[in-house]
This record gives C-alpha cells, sequence and structure tokens, in this order.
C-alpha cells in the first residue's frame, strides 16, 4: 500500500483531515473466467470508489454487477489458518472438529479450519491450547469455486492484486481455484 494512503488515513482517524463521512461500498461482478469477484470498500467519496473499481474490472475484460449477482454465492465463515506439517494435520482437524469446527482443508504445509461465524473464537482457542494459529478472522467463503487454468489464473491473480492495491478497498473475495500442477508453475514464476 502506497504511504500517502496510510498517513491520508491516519490523518481521517486523528481528526487532522476534514470530517467526511464513511460509507461502507460492497461491490460485485465477473472476473476472468467467469469467476464471481466480492470487493468490500470504506470510502469518503462512494462515486470514485466506484469508478475506480469498474475501471480495473473493465481492464481485465470483467464487469462489474448488479447488487447481489454474486453475492449469494458466498457464505459468512469463520477461517483459522493453522500451519503444521504433513503429520500434526490429521491431530488439528480432529481437534477443531471436536471443538465445534464444520469443516477442515489441509493443504501443504498448513491447515484451513471453517466455523459457523458464532463458534469462530471458541475453535481457535481450543486449537491454540498445543497450535500456532496464523489467522482467525471472519470471512466471506464460496459455496462453488471455478477451476482456472495457468493463462486464466494469472490474469485473475493480476486483476485481484490490483483491485487490492486500490486506496478505499478494505478486502477482495473470489471463487477462483487453481489445480495442483496450476499452483506450482505459479510458485515457480515467483
Amino acid at each position: 500500500m502506497p504511504s500517502d494512503n496510510i498517513e491520508r488515513a491516519i490523518k481521517r482517524a486523528s481528526g487532522e483531515a476534514e470530517a467526511s463521512a464513511l460509507a461502507e461500498l460492497q461491490l460485485e461482478g465477473y472476473g476472468p473466467g467467469g469467476t464471481a469477484v466480492l470487493v468490500e470498500a470504506l470510502t469518503d467519496n462512494r462515486n470514485r470508489t466506484i469508478q475506480d473499481v469498474r475501471r480495473v474490472f473493465t481492464r481485465h475484460g470483467s464487469s462489474l454487477g448488479e447488487s447481489g449477482c454474486v453475492s449469494w454465492l458466498f457464505e459468512n465463515r469463520g477461517v483459522i489458518t493453522v500451519e503444521t506439517d504433513a503429520a500434526g494435520a490429521e491431530e488439528i482437524a480432529l481437534k477443531a472438529i471436536d471443538a465445534g469446527a464444520e469443516d477442515v482443508k489441509t493443504e501443504q504445509g498448513y491447515v484451513e479450519v471453517y466455523t459457523q461465524p458464532q463458534d469462530l473464537e471458541e475453535v481457535r482457542k481450543a486449537i491454540e491450547e498445543k497450535e500456532h494459529v496464523v489467522l482467525a478472522e471472519l470471512s466471506l467463503t464460496p459455496k462453488t469455486t471455478v477451476l482456472l487454468d495457468e493463462s486464466k489464473a494469472v490474469q485473475a491473480l493480476n486483476f485481484l492484486d490490483q483491485l487490492e492495491e486500490l486506496e478505499d478497498v478494505q478486502r477482495v473475495f473470489s471463487n477462483i481455484d487453481f489445480s495442483e500442477a496450476t499452483s506450482e508453475k505459479l510458485r515457480a514464476r515467483t
């Protein structure tokens, strides 16, 4: 994030800048490969933010949609990320399920635990007794995902990066998924 944006945010929060009403926006649309994209923004100028987001969508051959066009594809859930080796993943999964987790996804080097929003803190505490929790937050998770090939994956990742770089954008959610082979190729590029 550019330092000017950080300084401007600090001035607004401390009251140094002119007081202005901040508004929350949720913008939705379709990204590269027909993926669903949800953008949460906090802005003092609604029109500027909508135009900035629309410009990024347009540059990537994507389209900003009407309210509700993709939000139904996401659900509010608690997400807990724990770093672990393959041997400890099963133990973490069992402990999380015993504490009330709905789902557990084991990936290379980490475990993601999904909970109902109200159960997030209880499950996090149960896991933290023996493991280091990297991240625990409420998030919008996709109900279904869209599997992209390597070329579309690169385009989609560039698109999401540009959205996240916008000054007023707080969080970006998408239902993008990659095959393991595509993920390996993308990691090799960086």
